[in-house]
């Protein structure tokens, strides 16, 4: 990785993007809705920023790729493109979800299925959450069971983040808790059960813009589990799985070999899977 080459594109992206603001937007304020637009617009570059790094240093010409889901994938699938039409390269992509299906599509990139690649050079994606051994909270977009089975037939799994997602341990960042996909018959006694086990609340999440609860792509509920205290996440992951109901968890437990963070200050750090 070349962190110079990141640091001097973030300083000058950035300079060019506060000068194409509005004056009011440049010149400090103590507005909360200033601070928040400014917060705002440093994130979205420290996802790019990351995902500009990760499709740099991890994809090469021939491979299958793993395609995540979230906002931080748009900027990659956005390099992505740049790459394939700028070096002729020969990439199949392989989607998360309904949404990086369309991502591929949009782009004009070669779509594909784990029926026709069922092993994967790499995947990248996004995550809600990261802690110091790199367990992952994903789920936030309600397609954790499509990315963890993509990521696990990938030879490398490759996470992207802005400075928000990182943290020492799980639940200091991320208050929404651990989303789990479940049959939709099943969700109360599962909500009952990892209560009743894990302590906290599994609470069914409910739709924004429609009545009724969030439907997967998978036609499931997804329950977010409020923890109380952080845990072995590789048992709790695997108990939870046994409940009958239970699809799949949002936590991805020794999966991701390396992670992106881009950060505040326009660089990029990395952070890889510890070595036991």
């Amino acid at each position: 990785m070349r962190p110079r080459r990141w640091l001097e594109f973030a300083v000058s992206s950035r300079r060019s993007l506060l000068l194409s603001l509005p004056g009011k937007h440049v010149r400090s304020s103590s507005s909360s809705s200033s601070r928040r637009h400014h917060g705002t617009l440093m994130a979205e570059e420290a996802k790019k920023l990351a995902a500009y790094a990760a499709v740099d240093n991890h994809i090469q010409n021939n491979q299958v790729v793993g395609v995540g889901s979230g906002s931080t994938i748009v900027y990659a699938v956005d390099r992505l493109t740049e790459r394939v039409r700028q070096e002729k390269l020969n990439i199949v992509c392989v989607p998360t979800s309904f949404q990086a299906r369309q991502l591929i599509l949009q782009h004009g990139l070669t779509l594909s299925d784990l029926d026709r690649h069922p092993e994967l050079d790499v995947a990248i994606d996004g995550a809600d959450e990261v802690d110091a051994a790199l367990t992952l909270i994903k789920g936030g977009g309600g397609c954790l069971t499509q990315e963890k089975i993509v990521a696990g037939c990938a030879k490398h799994f490759i996470v992207i983040a802005d400075y928000r997602k990182d943290s020492k341990a799980l639940g200091q960042q991320w208050k929404k808790g651990v989303p789990v996909e479940v049959i939709p018959m099943a969700y109360v006694p599962v909500s009952r059960a990892i209560a009743r086990r894990f302590g906290g609340e599994a609470v069914l999440r409910m739709a924004v813009s429609k009545a009724g609860p969030v439907v997967t792509d998978n036609s499931n509920f997804i329950l977010d589990w409020k923890f109380e205290h952080a845990q072995n996440w590789k048992e709790v992951s695997t108990a939870i799985k046994m409940i009958p109901g239970v699809v799949e968890t949002g936590l991805f437990v020794g999966m991701a070999e390396r992670v992106y963070f881009g950060m505040e200050d326009g660089s990029v750090e990395t952070r890889d899977h510890p070595i036991n």
